[in-house]
């Protein structure tokens, strides 16, 4: 009987111990997987950085691009969230033939606005659609387009146990700004795919095409990314390494191998 007593003892203590353990464990899973989502309801802030190597005429050359990449939620009443998702980039070109465009600073800002229903549908689809713009922020003439521009963006995903899948596509067009400049007439496409496993590492894969109408060129970085979610003191973050192999590219524009490294600060409610 005695024995009986102290098994119970020693598996009550564990089930009471591990009780707390399992639901942090719980909360970091559906942390990464609320990542996954792009317009999930969740303060965050990336950061992004690329490193990428040109060819052609600008053999040699080399662009170091770090974004800065807040989402802001905001409820707008029981049924709709609008997601706020910026991206502000600083940018750093080194060793183009043309000296001109060897500058560094600030580039044009892109910020989109998705209006998203709280609960996925029947079918199990989150969705968001809004406006995107392009704002003129760059503080050198090489490392923006010196116009506004406006236009259509949406995403659609669907979540079901590890995997999300889903994709994200904008359309900008130029409606103002410098007249000597080229418009912007661009069309952007992210299909993505990712699993998410039971250390909340998660394996990503995706594209971030861009179609110019202007100069009827593609830019196909493919991008394979693998990231963790980990904790410091009381701060939840993830970090994330990625191989970009641009597929298709202008002429002069990046070839071959890059790569991507950021780290997402998260601040669940």
């Amino acid at each position: 009987m005695r024995r009986y007593e102290w098994t119970l003892f020693l598996a009550t203590s564990a089930w009471v111990l591990a009780t707390p353990a399992q639901a942090q464990d719980d909360q970091a899973a559906e942390l990464a997987k609320k990542l996954a989502n792009p317009i999930a309801s969740l303060v965050s802030v990336p950061l992004q950085y690329n490193y990428d190597e040109y060819g052609g005429a600008n053999d040699g050359a080399a662009v170091s691009r770090l974004n800065v990449q807040p989402v802001i939620p905001f409820s707008l009443n029981d049924d709709w969230n609008l997601i706020s998702r910026t991206i502000i980039p600083l940018v750093d070109q080194q060793d183009f033939p043309a000296a001109a465009m060897n500058e560094s600073g600030l580039g044009d800002t892109t910020a989109s606005l998705f209006f998203s229903p709280k609960s996925p549908t029947a079918g199990g689809w989150i969705w968001g659609a809004g406006p995107v713009l392009l704002l003129p922020t760059a503080t050198e003439d090489v490392l923006g387009t010196e116009k506004w521009g406006i236009g259509p963006t949406a995403v659609a995903l669907k979540q079901t146990g590890p995997w999300t899948i889903g994709f994200l596509g904008n359309h900008i067009w130029s409606v103002a700004g410098d007249d000597d400049r080229a418009d912007v007439n661009a069309t952007f496409l992210q299909p993505f795919v990712s699993y998410v496993t039971k250390t909340k590492t998660t394996f990503g894969l995706n594209t971030e095409s861009t179609y110019d109408w202007e100069s009827d060129q593609w830019s196909v970085p493919v991008i394979v990314q693998v990231a963790q979610l980990f904790k410091i003191g009381p701060q939840i973050l993830q970090f994330a390494v990625a191989g970009k192999y641009w597929a298709e590219s202008p002429d002069d524009g990046p070839e071959g191998w890059g790569y991507r490294a950021q780290l997402t600060f998260l601040f669940p409610k």
